[in-house]
């Protein structure tokens, strides 16, 4: 059975001023998420699912069904506030839905294979989805899932503070715990995560999760169970989010899964900031010139 991989592309992109997920960063106007299917296509991966907002469905549909038809199977869902457990209270004033598990939980009727989730606006290289599948089409334990790490100081942004999923794992390369620090950047001293106004060291090469997990369908039973058990703690909150992180340590501890931390030497780039455009084209262009692909992907 071919995997499938879900694509995390809901986002309203605040920090960046717009539709980063689209917004053209190859030379003939591709994206990142074109390079990410070019490499999941070539990995085997047999389905892509976008979770998306409805609003964004037309433009989705418009710039990827023309390229992907005949090559893999699609389906798009959609992530709103409304899709929540029944009787859930939720804040009068919540804007926003909340975060990569509850898109993620979306899938859940799209899905019935391994997967790989991803987010739609980084670029984790050829190497990191063949990996992945690799793991996805060997692994017969329904309770292991996977996690392809990164350096945390080879994911940083020149321009302002970034989340990142950071990591401990035990002798046999096996996640611990992994936490969401949603203020990384790095000072003339080092690299810090923030909260509040303390701030703490993190070693170069912390691994830090970039949102490439490798999960199993009864991750819906999971997901289900934890987001309502998230509503009850955080429903009321303006901006509270539930993190794939926070999904998978939780059930680290409760000892329901294993979740294998995959090293992998592909490079990653990411447009969190407007900033970093610039420098995902270059890097872009630079592979392309080394023959890693092609100056057009779909023709």
């Amino acid at each position: 059975m071919k995997p499938t991989l879900v694509i995390l592309a809901a986002g309203m992109g605040t920090r960046y001023g717009g539709l980063k997920q689209l917004d053209a960063v190859g030379p003939n106007g591709e994206a990142i998420i074109d390079y990410s299917l070019y490499d999941a296509i070539r990995a085997g991966f047999g389905k892509v699912v976008f979770v998306i907002r409805t609003d964004f469905a037309d433009a989705f549909k418009a710039q990827f069904d023309p390229k992907l038809k005949g090559r893999v199977d699609v389906e798009y869902v959609y992530q709103s506030l409304d899709k929540i457990p029944e009787g859930s209270v939720l804040h009068p004033g919540r804007e926003k839905p909340w975060g990569t598990s509850h898109a993620t939980l979306m899938a859940e009727t799209a899905v019935h294979e391994p997967m790989a989730v991803i987010n739609a606006d980084d670029f984790y290289g050829s190497k990191a989805y063949q990996v992945m599948a690799d793991f996805l089409t060997s692994s017969t334990d329904e309770n292991e899932y996977s996690m392809v790490g990164y350096n945390v100081a080879n994911t940083l942004s020149e321009f302002g503070s970034v989340s990142r999923g950071v990591c401990e794992t035990d002798e046999s390369g096996y996640l611990t715990t992994v936490v969401e620090r949603t203020k990384i950047k790095r000072d003339d001293d080092g690299i810090f995560f923030y909260e509040g106004d303390d701030r703490f060291k993190l070693e170069e090469n912390t691994p830090v999760s970039m949102n490439f997990w490798g999960l199993k369908p009864n991750v819906f039973k999971y997901l289900n169970e934890g987001f309502a058990e998230f509503l009850v703690e955080h429903g009321n909150e303006l901006k509270s989010e539930y993190y794939i992180p926070l999904l998978i340590n939780d059930n680290i501890v409760k000892g329901t899964i294993r979740t294998k931390v995959i090293q992998c030497d592909s490079p990653w780039f990411g447009v969190t900031y407007k900033e970093d455009k610039p420098m995902v084209q270059q890097r872009i262009k630079d592979l392309i010139e080394s023959g890693a692909y092609p100056q057009n992907l779909w023709v």
